[in-house]
């Protein structure tokens, strides 16, 4: 072949690997990670070994963990530290096995009532460079209309900062006009795209809807019908590979992952029988990293594994 011609050759982008970061159990040790090559099927790093031990807030659990790579390169963490603590966990890494000290983020500080701050998402913002972390709470009485007793009437809630220091006021995201809960946010060409959990108990529901805006921080039109079927689902999470976007979530009564896949984000499918997750992996998400960044990664793990052999 001639040179020039070869020169002149498209350069193929090597294909992302797939991580997904999830707890196990109650949370109580911490971060797991699995990697997938075609987002179909996942297995555990580490032995199933825990990557990280939670030491945020007073319960120092590490629930529903949501990883993104920030627009300094850096993977940002967050997550659920409590079932009934109104913060958040937040740490990053540049490589994620060596974290930042754990920040216990009081998001919900300034609510007295609110009862508690579940599983909390991370995105960075490249318009404003920034990032917003939203996440749900209850606040009894707050929306009488779809209150059913008890301490569960979720919204989602949000704030933005730029520098994991300074944060601001919580506001109301999203009230769909019932208990939601479980949002995760990813983007489509112009527009942004909600995934989240109709937590309803009377009628029961406990099945997943998608919303769009064009703001990410407001805007939220009606929500679509269910997207998942007749099982209780939470927890999603999702990628978007070539046409098509794949939601993950967590089949937690079945003690399974599923997933649904679309094209248009209108109609879907149940893809469960074509997934298979590590056995107990519980309520995470999914992001990508270069093959060089997981072959450096799969290196340090199984240097600290031989480094401290008695760890796990």
């Amino acid at each position: 072949m001639n040179t020039r011609a070869q020169s002149r050759a498209p350069h193929k982008r090597p294909k992302p690997v797939y991580l997904f970061c999830y707890f196990k159990n109650n949370g109580e040790d911490g971060l797991h990670l699995a990697s997938s090559q075609d987002g179909l099927t996942w297995t555990a790093l580490h032995g199933d070994s825990s990557i990280l031990k939670p030491t945020a807030g007073i319960d120092k659990l590490m629930r529903d963990p949501c990883i993104i790579r920030g627009g300094d390169g850096l993977f940002h963490m967050v997550w659920t530290v409590s079932w009934k603590e109104r913060s958040i966990g937040y740490a990053s890494s540049a490589d994620l096995v060596h974290w930042s000290p754990q920040q216990n983020v009081p998001v919900m500080a300034h609510e007295p009532e609110a009862k508690n701050c579940w599983a909390p998402e991370i995105f960075y913002d490249r318009k404003q460079k920034d990032y917003m972390i939203y996440w749900a709470t209850t606040i009894p009485g707050r929306f009488p209309q779809t209150d059913s007793g008890g301490d569960n009437n979720h919204r989602i809630y949000c704030i933005r900062t730029k520098d994991f220091k300074t944060y601001s006021p919580a506001k109301l995201l999203i009230d769909p006009g019932f208990n939601v809960i479980d949002a995760t946010i990813q983007q489509s060409d112009d527009q942004y795209v909600m995934f989240l959990k109709d937590e309803t108990k009377k009628p029961v529901q406990k099945n997943l809807h998608v919303a769009f805006s064009k703001r990410l921080d407001g805007g939220w039109g009606q929500v679509s019908p269910p997207i998942t079927g007749n099982y209780w689902a939470e927890g999603p999470t999702a990628i978007r590979k070539g046409g098509q976007w794949i939601v993950y979530f967590d089949k937690y009564t079945q003690h399974l992952y599923g997933a649904v896949s679309s094209t248009d984000l209108k109609t879907w499918t149940d893809i469960s029988d074509k997934v298979s997750f590590p056995k107990g992996l519980r309520h995470g998400t999914v992001f990508t990293v270069s093959p060089q960044e997981y072959e450096d990664l799969i290196n340090r793990l199984n240097r600290n594994a031989s480094e401290h052999p008695n760890s796990k």
